[in-house]
């Protein structure tokens, strides 16, 4: 498809869709084309700039679009947070011991959160206990 910028003889401007530059001229031949303001059917073609697609504008729209992926994920990340926080029960500084009673069977399975120190981090992790950070953002209230 090619647009064109149209003007007729009273000055009015607006633009036009066409699927080949020999179907405008078809159409202004035939009398078709008119104008949507005047109805005039003497219609001419306006200068216009073509778009041009250079190395600047295609790095503008990749980084529109990474910067929406980025929306996106940002979203869909506080969603996942949001769920697990209302799913889960908040254990505090008893995260530690709660989850390896839950590893080894003392306690009733269940998803909690709670604080830890990186070295309890590591010694969960040692002894085969799954254990993942949850992102805190500032604009929670949970």
């Amino acid at each position: 498809m090619i647009k064109y910028s149209l003007c007729c003889d009273n000055a009015h401007t607006f633009e036009g869709w066409f699927s080949e530059s020999a179907d405008f001229d078809r159409q202004v031949e035939s009398r078709f084309l008119t104008c949507p303001i005047c109805n005039s059917g003497s219609i001419s073609k306006s200068l216009m700039a073509p778009s041009v697609s250079t190395a600047r504008k295609k790095e503008a729209k990749k980084q529109m679009a990474m910067d929406l992926a980025r929306q996106e994920a940002m979203v869909k990340l506080r969603e996942a947070v949001a769920n697990i926080r209302a799913n889960s029960e908040d254990v505090g500084e008893k995260f530690p011991e709660e989850a390896r009673k839950i590893h080894y069977g003392e306690a009733d399975a269940r998803g909690i959160i709670g604080q830890a120190s990186a070295d309890e981090v590591r010694d969960l992790i040692d002894e085969g206990i799954e254990v993942a950070p949850l992102p805190d953002f500032t604009d929670d209230t949970n």
